[in-house]
């Protein structure tokens, strides 16, 4: 029986039963039946689907971005990097320890696989900033990968231990499973995320710092505090050369370009010494073989001999010039690559993006609110601890104590105590509470035996200096923390100097530098050029991303591509190398005829800006135009020709010939007309000698 009852939105339900029509296994539809047509109406409810997917790719994004990919920009921090740092604290008693229990012990903060820890944790120390390493921890110079987790050991850096940890000013969470407490950030007093850099991607957004120079951060966060405004650029642990010109500050869009350090030691000899900023030796080698084998560069063979700090030799064949052959490197290898930058960070639990000098200075705010409360906390410290000496003092130098012994109920021993101290109130700086009495009823004979009064005194003495001293740091806040930063200097900016050395360096232009180990040929009257028609007409030398430039009889242009073999059209009358960086590089001398049976012109032009494989008429477009005569020459250096027209004999034609030199016409663009030589038949073109020339140039200058 078809169901004519169709199910509520409210409501669905879905049946598994098999058909109780035993006559057919399937039953048949009538398309006709309106009662049929109904089955046909119903629609899928999948509204809730797309709600239930929407609202969890939400969720899923969000954790990605804030609980995974994106460092926190009050401490600079992924979460399993936190959670490294905050179990290695834990474990921390001066000696190393296994790389994989510090893995084991992490796991009870982040809720992922021992893996991710564990390459978060390589990362992290070899970045030998936070974590003093031991064992083989790999070699970021030739992307060797560490040693397994059980064979290597690790503990925190004196630094680390200093700048990073304070229990006191730590915002505490639970864990994941709430059986821990773990910290919402760590009170780190250093901009660590621009020393460390960063690289993550999420779902939709991706962050990308470059890390900067430890001592220069330290200056700039000095400079802030000063009110000055601090430039800072990167500056990469693989050293090299950079060029920051277009660093714009780290924000979205900037970039810097980074090149390894090449220099030459021999005739065909080249050491690449240090590298690009995210390359390794092998990636690098990699990338001049694969350079070498599409016919870029020319190289004999490459030896990789890195050990703690880079070499890696470039073996040059005879004939090839060093300074070509490194401009080459740069220009086809990852000796030469560039950076784009993208800072984001989270802030108030969402993502956003700053400079890397808005980064700089909310992390010298940080430092300077964390050192505030640090002082706070140490003068609560030290009051308390004055209040309590004062208070001990009074106790059994006034013998309090004795007071108590004829009290028969604890209430009358604690009012017996108040009532003695209540003369000395007033030289308090807070009211004694019960706590405090509770406290000194805590104090043992054996120490009331000992008391030294003189001792005592000096102890007070000494705390009050200190709260002295520590509130004059508050009250000069500023200084404090200006001299915090100088001590960091002083303590481990030894051995941090910048090793990238900055630098302007124009783009290398391939066609310039790339080897010309091809030979151009041409078939002129069927219109075809390419590189493996060794039977036809040999032009030139070219390589594989060379450009050409081709005219035409009917005064086509094309600029393309070499290749093997393409039509660039019939009868072709130039055909040459042509240089896209620099268009105007070179001037033509054109004469042509202007429609079937119009006038001749010469032109005088530049060829420009073109679009490769785009067709130009060089003629004003008319049916029937001819190209007569075709050179050109180099702009800067040449001489523009001149050439004889020859007139067709005709009856009351008394002059026969026209001279044109081109140095008399204005040179101009492609798209000129040109200027009118007559309006008579030609019979040819021929190009002047340089003798005729001269005369021709005399008689002009005559006339």
């Amino acid at each position: 029986m078809p169901r004519n009852n169709k199910p509520s939105d409210d409501n669905l339900e879905f049946s598994l039963d098999a058909p109780t029509n035993s006559s057919s296994a399937e039953p048949e539809l009538d398309t006709e039946s309106a009662g049929n047509d109904a089955i046909f109406d119903q629609k899928p409810d999948s509204g809730h689907v797309d709600d239930m997917f929407s609202e969890w790719f939400l969720d899923y994004a969000s954790y990605v971005i804030l609980e995974r990919a994106v460092p926190h920009a009050n401490d600079g921090l992924k979460p399993v990097q936190r959670r490294i740092l905050h179990s290695m604290r834990e474990l921390e008693d001066g000696r190393y320890n296994k790389v994989a229990n510090v893995i084991g012990n992490t796991m009870k903060y982040h809720p992922h696989g021992d893996a991710s820890i564990g390459d978060a944790m390589v990362q992290l120390g070899q970045k030998e900033l936070l974590i003093d390493m031991q064992g083989n921890w790999g070699n970021t110079l030739t992307g060797d990968s560490a040693a397994a987790a059980r064979y290597i050991e690790a503990r925190l850096s004196k630094f680390a231990l200093e700048v990073v940890f304070n229990p006191k000013t730590t915002n505490w969470l639970a864990s994941y499973d709430g059986r821990n407490k773990e910290p919402e950030t760590q009170p780190v007093k250093f901009p660590l995320l621009l020393a460390q850099g960063a690289e993550g991607i999420a779902v939709g957004l991706s962050c990308k710092i470059l890390p900067h120079n430890f001592n220069e951060l330290l200056e700039g966060c000095i400079a802030f505090l000063r009110k000055e405004t601090p430039e800072i650029v990167p500056d990469f642990p693989t050293g090299g050369i950079a060029d920051v010109s277009e660093y714009n500050n780290g924000k979205r869009g900037g970039r810097v370009k980074c090149r390894a350090r090449i220099e030459a030691r021999k005739k065909n000899l080249i050491a690449i010494t240090e590298l690009p900023f995210s390359k390794t030796t092998t990636s690098l080698i990699d990338s001049i073989i694969s350079a070498n084998e599409k016919g870029k560069i020319k190289i004999q063979r490459v030896e990789d001999n890195t050990a703690d700090k880079v070499e890696i030799l470039v073996y040059l064949p005879a004939g090839v010039d060093v300074e070509t052959a490194e401009q080459a490197l740069y220009a086809f290898t990852d000796c030469e690559i560039s950076i784009s930058t993208n800072i984001c960070v989270i802030e108030n639990g969402k993502p956003n993006f700053f400079s890397a000098q808005d980064l700089l200075y909310l992390a010298t705010e940080k430092t300077r609110e964390l050192l505030k409360l640090e002082l706070e906390i140490q003068l609560a410290e030290l009051e308390e601890k004055w209040h309590f000496s004062s208070l001990e003092k009074i106790f059994i130098e006034q013998r309090i104590y004795r007071r108590i012994e004829e009290e028969e109920t604890w209430d009358a021993v604690i009012k017996t105590v108040d009532v003695g101290l209540k003369p000395y109130k007033k030289l308090f700086k807070r009211a004694i509470t019960r706590d405090d009495i509770l406290r000194l009823l805590e104090i043992k004979i054996k120490r009331i035996s000992k008391f030294d009064s003189i001792r005592a005194d000096e102890l007070i003495q000494g705390l009050e200096e200190s709260i002295d001293e520590t509130q004059r740091y508050l009250k000069q806040l500023t200084k404090y923390a200006i001299r915090w930063f100088k001590e960091l200097i002083q303590k481990y900016g030894t051995g941090r100097e910048r090793k990238t050395e900055l630098a302007c360096f124009k783009k290398v232009v391939a066609q310039e530098v790339v080897i010309a180990n091809e030979t151009l040929y041409v078939d002129r009257k069927e219109g075809f050029v390419g590189t493996s028609m060794k039977k036809d007409e040999a032009v030139c030398k070219c390589s594989n991303l060379s450009d050409l430039i081709s005219i035409n009889q009917a005064g086509k242009l094309i600029v393309s591509k070499v290749s093997n073999k393409a039509f660039f059209g019939k009868n072709i009358l130039h055909i040459d190398i042509f240089n896209r960086a620099e268009p105007n590089a070179t001037t033509y001398c054109m004469v042509y005829r202007d429609g079937r049976n119009g006038p001749t012109v010469a032109k005088h032009f530049t060829i420009g800006g073109v679009t490769r494989d785009k067709e130009y008429d060089l003629t004003k477009g008319n049916p029937g135009s001819r190209v007569l005569y075709i050179s050109c020459y180099p702009t800067e250096s040449g001489e523009p020709d001149a050439v004889k027209v020859n007139l067709k004999p005709a009856p009351r034609l008394r002059k026969t010939e026209e001279a044109i030199l081109f140095r008399d016409l204005v040179v101009r663009g492609r798209g000129t007309g040109g200027n009118v030589v007559t309006k008579n038949p030609v019979r040819n073109v021929v190009r002047m000698t340089k003798a005729a020339r001269e005369e021709a140039i005399q008689e002009t200058s005559g006339e």
